[in-house]
């Protein structure tokens, strides 16, 4: 059992150690929405099979030992103030890409990594953060690229919902055995190339390209939003894109819409799963969010492009849609 220095109160009762994710799961029952004899059954989701699972879950099976729990959080310095008791802290910026080229983190970069988490391939990751899990979806979408799919789960809610629950938070980093992970060469199924996207820009290929970017970001109104360094010198938006703000598929708590509620949200932009989606954004992270729901949750077919805005406005002689005209002014 792991040793935790609490910030708030202790878990009550351990889960059972080394057991699989499914052996600790009771069987799956509805929930009642409104008490007495006439109260509505809400379906719950199983934690074994759904790309999902909720704060309660996660504090009752804190202690597994088959259970590795990883926060990527946006800003840094929201680990070491408190985190989930024993998560380890990967940064998106250095653990997760390359920091020379511009790349997602190479075979040997995450093999070390998921050694030093002590994560082997049957191993259940949960992944969290802050802001809605914007690049805890990031982690998932790069490890789902090692291979690592069906094992690795975002904590439904993140930090916002385990935080306003009042659950426990610990200030130590956990000491785990290293694992034998070995990598392959990353897939290339799940993610989107320049090439790719600029297909569709001039019809050469019948795929979607979702943009989650706000809509001033969409519109041209603004090239990217205030305060941050990665920039292009075009604004706009790749042509046959259409908007869909990641956010809109995150509730007030942090959690994600129900299936029926996201179905309706894409639908509304032409997006049902009939044909293959490339989501995309600014640098991919918010559109990894995009991704994992429309992957991992509604099963649909899709891939992330993480070149992005960054990338393809700032590329010479491609097609550009300004609805509003901004033109860059150099700064």
């Amino acid at each position: 059992m792991r040793k935790t220095t609490l910030l708030r109160p202790a878990v009550a009762g351990a889960a059972l150690a080394g057991v699989a994710l499914a052996a600790l799961l009771p069987p799956a029952a509805p929930a009642l929405a409104n008490a007495g004899a006439n109260a509505t059954p809400v379906p719950q989701r199983d934690a074994a099979k759904s790309p999902l699972v909720s704060t309660e879950w996660l504090e009752k099976n804190i202690d597994s030992r088959k259970l590795r729990i990883v926060e990527v959080s946006v800003d840094p310095g929201v680990y070491e103030r408190g985190h989930i008791p024993g998560a380890h802290n990967v940064a998106w910026h250095t653990d997760l890409v390359e920091t020379v080229s511009r790349d997602i983190a190479g075979p040997e970069k995450f093999a070390a990594l998921a050694r030093r988490l002590g994560i082997d391939r049957d191993t259940t990751v949960v992944l969290y953060g802050d802001n809605n899990n914007w690049f805890a979806a990031w982690g998932a979408w790069v490890f789902a690229q090692y291979g690592l799919v069906d094992t690795v789960k975002l904590l439904d809610g993140g930090r916002k919902k385990w935080e306003a629950e009042k659950r426990p938070l610990d200030t130590r980093t956990p000491e785990v055995a290293a694992s034998t992970f070995a990598a392959a060469p990353a897939a290339t199924a799940l993610r989107a190339r320049f090439t790719d996207v600029l297909a569709v820009a001039r019809k050469e290929r019948n795929e979607t390209i979702l943009d989650i970017r706000s809509p001033d970001e969409f519109s041209g109104k603004v090239i990217a939003p205030a305060g941050v360094p990665e920039l292009a010198v075009r604004a706009g938006h790749i042509p046959g894109s259409v908007n869909v703000p990641w956010g809109k598929a995150v509730n007030a708590d942090g959690t994600l819409k129900s299936v029926e509620e996201l179905r309706r949200l894409y639908a509304e932009a032409g997006i049902d799963g009939s044909k293959p989606v490339i989501t995309s954004c600014r640098i991919g992270e918010r559109s990894s969010h995009s991704w994992f729901v429309l992957s991992r949750v509604l099963g649909y077919p899709a891939r992330n492009y993480d070149g992005s805005w960054t990338e393809y406005g700032n590329a010479v002689g491609v097609p550009v849609v300004n609805l509003a005209g901004t033109v860059w002014g150099g700064k």
